[in-house]
């Protein structure tokens, strides 16, 4: 299947907000990084669980929580095969990629993080694949080194390498695969034979890369892999944590209480197998039934249409953009190392500023620091815009965004 302008119109025709007006204009919505809209077999998952079938799970044997219990797991199983997971127990619900990436820093960071060891990152992570990292190693007087960057975002894999040679305490390498900021993707199956070579697990955020890319944790060979519902067309409310087997059979639970016990006793408890024995409590059950309905869409179009599609919206909108002398453009021009994501500064006019005049127009995007500080100290800047595309943008929406950046230049004379 090759996407076409009017597979994409009858795709957008699944997407009920994108038939909104806003200001009397079609909307226009760019900042699918942030999040994505959703269909309405999604939709209708959610209220079809609400309305028939509601119920807790893993508790009751009465039929509608049988039934429940059922479709929960279910979407356990396609999470499993849509990034060929070994086995649904590698699985883990959580709130979100945040919830997934501070599951792993306490459980697992806890019981072999120690004094004087060393995590790898990046400059261009995501502030929640920071902050854990550096509240854990206060607390265990470990250190930090951030693997630099260019500025179009590639990682020097000859400094992952001097590290890995000079220095035994490295304990855990965590990168994103596709920054939320500049869009590039870095060669992280390379990063992950590396670190193997030393023994040394490499947790990967796949927040952005897993939505628009074909993902095999199998092949890839990575210990742990997050991702959040709502970035591939699912519900709020839904991440996932991939970790291997034996690696969450050896960590503690995260949060504790119901559900992820096999026996409580006045002195002690016996916790669930996995993956239960990290999900307490009554879970966010119709959203993750719901993001089962998702991955339907999302397979039925094919993962590798949907990278073509934005590859193909990536390059023409850069190719339009770059017609404006007063626009920096951040990032690869390699369209092979890059996702759908286009950062870029107009001029002198701060971010939120150009977000407010676009608005105006109906067109939604994304101005600020993109929870990427340090990526933003890197640059020399404060914040910067974004767009970022998905399976529903069509060229034209670009067209009325880069029309709509010619009204903006006029207006502030530059």
């Amino acid at each position: 299947m090759q996407f076409s302008e009017l597979e994409t119109n009858k795709i957008r025709n699944d997407f009920p907000i994108l038939n909104r007006k806003i200001n009397g204009n079609p909307f226009v919505y760019l900042d699918n990084a942030s999040t994505t809209q959703k269909p309405s077999s999604v939709i209708d998952t959610i209220v079809k669980y609400y309305s028939f079938y509601n119920s807790n799970i893993h508790r009751a044997v009465y039929d509608i929580a049988e039934e429940a219990t059922h479709a929960y797991e279910l979407t356990r199983q396609k999470v499993c095969k849509f990034i060929n997971a070994n086995s649904p127990q590698e699985i883990i619900f959580t709130r979100n990629t945040t919830e997934a990436i501070n599951l792993v820093a306490y459980a697992w960071g806890r019981k072999n993080i120690q004094n004087g060891d060393i995590i790898i990152l990046s400059e261009q992570e995501h502030h929640s694949n920071i902050v854990p990292w550096q509240i854990l190693a206060k607390e265990k007087n470990a250190k930090i080194k951030y693997l630099k960057i260019d500025e179009t975002g590639n990682i020097n894999l000859n400094e992952l390498e001097s590290y890995l040679d000079e220095d035994n305490g490295i304990k855990l390498i965590s990168l994103c695969h596709m920054s939320n900021a500049l869009g590039n993707i870095i060669p992280i199956d390379k990063i992950i034979d590396m670190a193997h070579a030393y023994s040394i697990p490499v947790f990967v955020d796949g927040a952005q890369s897993v939505p628009h890319l074909t993902t095999d944790v199998t092949s890839l060979d990575c210990d742990f892999l997050a991702f959040s519902a709502h970035k591939m067309l699912g519900p709020t409310g839904v991440g996932i944590l991939y970790g291997k087997k034996n690696i969450l059979q050896e960590m503690d639970p995260f949060n504790c209480g119901g559900d992820m016990i096999k026996e409580v006793h006045k002195e002690n408890t016996l916790f669930n197998d996995l993956p239960y024995k990290f999900e307490a409590g009554t879970p966010n059950i119709a959203d993750v039934i719901g993001f089962s309905s998702a991955l339907d869409y999302l397979n039925e179009i094919g993962m590798d249409n949907i990278r073509k599609h934005e590859i193909e919206l990536t390059k023409y909108a850069i190719e339009k953009m770059s017609e404006f002398k007063q626009l920096k453009l951040y990032g690869d021009i390699n369209l092979q190392n890059r996702g759908g994501i286009i950062s870029f500064n107009l001029g002198d006019i701060h971010p939120h500023d150009l977000a407010t005049i676009l608005n105006e127009h109906a067109i939604a995007i994304r101005s600020g620091h993109h929870c990427a500080q340090v990526l933003m100290e890197k640059l020399e800047v404060s914040a910067t815009s974004r767009v970022s595309f998905y399976i529903y943008n069509t060229k034209d929406e670009i067209n009325i965004f880069i029309n709509a950046l010619g009204k903006a230049i006029k207006l502030f004379q530059l």
